[in-house]
């Protein structure tokens, strides 16, 4: 989704999110900010329908408005010359890996981007993340396209082919950026994950998204959402999130059962 906001084009950075509000009683939900166009003042958005908050969005038509978009938020990757980089992403993650893999591509690193879906229907930005890098991996659960397996299991093809990575950027589901970390602590490679926690504020001030990371209390709305993975309390990560499912559920099932009763 392409949204005509000027002031966030012409500040966001890769890395960094926005916070939608779609109408006056909606939920605050975080999203990456996956693309910029500062000569036209707009930035794109890639979400996945999953919920109360994203069914809204995906009914949103062309010319209609949002109640809020705030942002840039958050601190932007750090890009430099690392030397080989990798950027490997799940699911909704591979729209945060192409910003990323092109700026790191932009100052000069070698650039291989691993992406992973549960299926071929589900797998994104294919071709826009092949031309951000040097090489592309492609993972699918159920073996439906390319390599059948996890992300996880092409970095270990990878691995015991000789390959080395200075770096490695991940972001996708939290078990997999856990998986990722694991794997990379092995062979002391730089790790850096970005969290998707529960937000509310996004600005430090409600402590919804407080993670653990190294033993300290962080936020990630602020401090983050970028962090070394090898640090990250990904076990209260996960618990933290799951603290609204039941509300999320009940709150999608009575949306589906208002659309079909307005239907």
């Amino acid at each position: 989704m392409t949204i005509m906001e000027p002031a966030i084009a012409q500040n966001a950075k890769p890395g960094q999110f926005v916070v939608i509000r779609i109408d006056e009683k909606g939920e605050r939900i975080p999203l990456t900010v996956f693309d910029i166009d500062k000569a036209n003042g707009t930035i794109t958005i890639i979400f996945q329908k999953a919920g109360t908050s994203t069914a809204k969005l995906y009914e949103a038509s062309a010319g209609s408005e949002l109640k809020d978009v705030v942002g840039p938020l958050g601190k932007p990757t750090h890009i430099e010359k690392f030397g080989k980089a990798a950027c490997v992403g799940g699911g909704v993650g591979a729209a945060e890996a192409y910003p990323g893999a092109k700026a790191l591509k932009a100052a000069g690193n070698e650039v291989t981007v691993i992406i992973g879906s549960r299926t071929k229907e589900l797998l994104i930005l294919e071709k826009e993340l092949k031309e951000a890098s040097d090489r592309l991996y492609i993972a699918t659960d159920d073996g439906s396209y390319e390599k059948k397996g996890f992300v996880t299991d092409i970095i270990k093809d990878l691995f015991s082919k000789g390959e080395k990575f200075d770096i490695v950027f991940a972001v996708g589901p939290v078990m997999m950026m856990k998986a990722v970390s694991d794997l990379t602590r092995q062979y002391n490679i730089k790790t850096i994950v970005s969290l998707n926690s529960n937000m509310v504020d996004a600005t430090g001030m409600c402590g919804t998204c407080r993670v653990t990371v190294g033993g300290e209390v962080k936020f990630a709305c602020v401090d983050g959402p970028e962090f070394d993975g090898h640090l990250v309390d990904f076990k209260e990560l996960v618990e933290r999130n799951n603290r609204f499912l039941k509300q999320e559920r009940e709150s999608f099932e009575l949306f589906k059962h208002k659309c079909k009763l307005d239907g």
